[in-house]
């Protein structure tokens, strides 16, 4: 119960955590098909590319697998997770037997999650999705339920490895929001950022060290960032080579999805790709107060006080955008939309009145509540008198007053008539006699 409530949080927290932006990128090319980068601190898309196209993930499911994982395993220090003949059999011939297990062999739930995120062992997530699931086959319709859960419509899995598949497949923007709700558990982040990591000893293995794919986060590696603080790779012939990775500097935070990078001349495009990206953000963006919260925006009307016919209203909270460093705040547009046309006093200050988007160079950055600047006290007697017009003009009383016209019509051509009758009467009764 407490890990669906946790869930549920964290999924209310991505839902309301929008990509406001995409720029263009200057200075390099890309070597990819698809690619994004987002800010990890506000969730802003600082760029973009075929991000909603349908692509082969490769081993990036893994990150999908492990969040099924850490969700279904009550104690991942404790739980031990077998190798059997059926995820044996599953795994053969892929290529993706890395960690080796024997038959048989149990190994800790905890390391069984690093070895499936730092060195990518299809035979691990076999055995991982059998624990977790029963089947593989229930595995991963764990998998494809959390997906749709977290709104993932580009995405669907048939296997925990990531195997090809044409039917697996997800998209850049999917595999970011999955992976931004992966990093809420510390359990995920800490394994993404470890570039080696000692598997325990098990009822059949001695101690063994593994080492990260991630080639960001490895010193000796020639593509090495020093910012880099986690990834998850991943291959196959379909796929092509395909990263996710994070980076921090001086307070920013940027994840970055790469999929389909060419390898050129041995070049592992994916981490040069994506060291490139983290590059020009860290160089071209920062944190800048767009509007404060006291500048007003916009007026509202305002009926039933004495006070004032209108007031101001303000961004809640001010907005601090992450935009360029030569941004012009010229460009900056505000577009007011009130959720009423007028209000009815009393107002207090900070309710909200409506919302406003905020945009860049043309580009939505942002949008905010738009807040009453100050108090505004109600007229009991244009109250009253509201009232009265309204009671006075009310489809009721049109009736009535239709009803009483219509009565007084009749009522004023009855007394008509009756006076007619009695002068008609007068007549005949004093008209002069004929001597004849």
């Amino acid at each position: 119960m407490k890990k669906k409530l946790i869930a549920l949080i964290l999924i209310f927290l991505l839902t309301f955590s929008v990509p406001a932006s995409a720029y263009q990128i200057s200075g390099f090319d890309l070597h990819c098909e698809a690619a994004m980068l987002i800010s990890l601190d506000t969730g802003d898309v600082l760029f973009s590319k075929n991000a909603d196209k349908k692509m082969y993930p490769a081993s990036l499911a893994k990150i999908m697998s492990a969040i099924v994982m850490i969700e279904n395993v009550t104690d991942l220090e404790n739980e031990e997770i077998p190798y059997t003949e059926s995820a044996n059999n599953k795994i053969l011939g892929t290529g993706s037997v890395v960690l080796g297990l024997k038959i048989g062999e149990k190994m800790k739930a905890k390391d069984a999650l690093y070895a499936l995120l730092i060195s990518s062992c299809g035979d691990v997530a076999y055995a991982i999705s059998e624990y977790v699931g029963g089947t593989t086959e229930e595995f991963v319709d764990k998998m494809n339920s959390k997906a749709a859960e977290l709104g993932l419509t580009g995405t669907h899995f048939t296997n925990p490895v990531g195997l090809h598949d044409d039917d697996l497949y997800s998209t850049a923007n999917d595999i970011a929001i999955m992976t931004q709700y992966a990093l809420k558990y510390d359990i995920f982040k800490k394994i993404i950022s470890s570039n080696s990591y000692k598997l325990s000893a098990t009822n059949m293995a001695k101690e063994r060290t593994i080492i990260s794919t991630n080639m960001l986060i490895t010193p000796s590696s020639s593509a090495y960032y020093q910012y880099a603080t986690g990834g998850k790779t991943g291959f196959t012939d379909e796929a092509g080579r395909c990263l996710m990775s994070t980076a921090q500097y001086e307070g920013y935070n940027y994840l970055a999805v790469v999929l389909k990078a060419k390898t050129i001349n041995g070049t592992r495009n994916e981490f040069i790709d994506s060291a490139n990206l983290f590059r020009w953000a860290f160089r071209g963006f920062e944190y800048k107060t767009v509007l404060d919260s006291t500048t007003p925006v916009v007026e509202a009307p305002v009926e039933l006080s004495f006070e004032t016919d209108f007031v101001s209203l303000c961004l809640e909270g001010g907005l601090n955008a992450l935009l360029p460093k030569d941004a012009d705040s010229s460009t900056i547009k505000i577009e007011p939309k009130l959720a009423k046309e007028s209000f009815d006093a009393p107002i207090k200050q900070g309710d909200v009145m409506g919302t406003a988007d905020i945009y860049y160079a043309e580009e939505k950055i942002g949008t905010l509540n738009l807040v009453a600047s100050k108090s505004v006290k109600r007229s009991g007697i244009l109250v009253f008198l509201r009232v009265a017009k309204r009671l006075f003009t009310s489809p009721v009383m049109i009736v009535v007053y239709v009803i009483v016209g219509v009565a007084a019509l009749l009522f004023i051509a009855m007394t008509i008539k009756l006076n007619s009758n009695k002068k008609r009467r007068r007549k005949i009764k004093y008209k002069p006699m004929n001597k004849n």
